[in-house]
């Protein structure tokens, strides 16, 4: 797990640990996957879950059968939702690719602020592919 301070100077630094280690893991087929979803949330974290002087912080974890990407902030009090932004809209799109990209995504409740978490399937080799999402 590692802490970073909310600057937008973190979001990049985020991106490009978690798709190194993905790779380094022995799944570069998921580093870029992995690069955007961390990317959407972690930008989530530092718009709508920074609290001065609180860092949040971005943990992965390989189970058996998934690749786990964690987004922990302080605000408890702003849960991510999708919705439909207007094509005009600079804004709004990021749990939308956040949806289509993972597997499974949600959020859990901490005694102090939430995770927001998005899995992605491993595959194994000579394992069948997933049906396209």
């Amino acid at each position: 797990m590692l802490s970073y301070t909310p600057v937008p100077a973190a979001v990049p630094r985020c991106r490009r640990r978690a798709s190194r280690l993905v790779a380094e893991w022995g799944y570069p087929e998921l580093a870029d996957d992995t690069a955007l979803l961390v990317s959407e949330l972690a930008t989530n974290a530092l718009l709508h879950g920074g609290v001065r002087g609180r860092l949040f912080r971005l943990r992965l974890a390989l189970t058996a059968s998934a690749l786990r990407i964690e987004v922990t902030d302080a605000r408890a009090d702003r849960l991510p939702d999708t919705r439909t932004p207007l094509d005009a809209d600079c804004y709004g799109r990021g749990l939308l690719i956040v949806a289509e990209l993972a597997d499974h995504w949600g959020v859990e409740h901490r005694t102090v602020g939430k995770t927001v978490f998005a899995e992605l399937s491993l595959r194994r080799p000579g394992s069948t592919p997933p049906a396209p999402r």
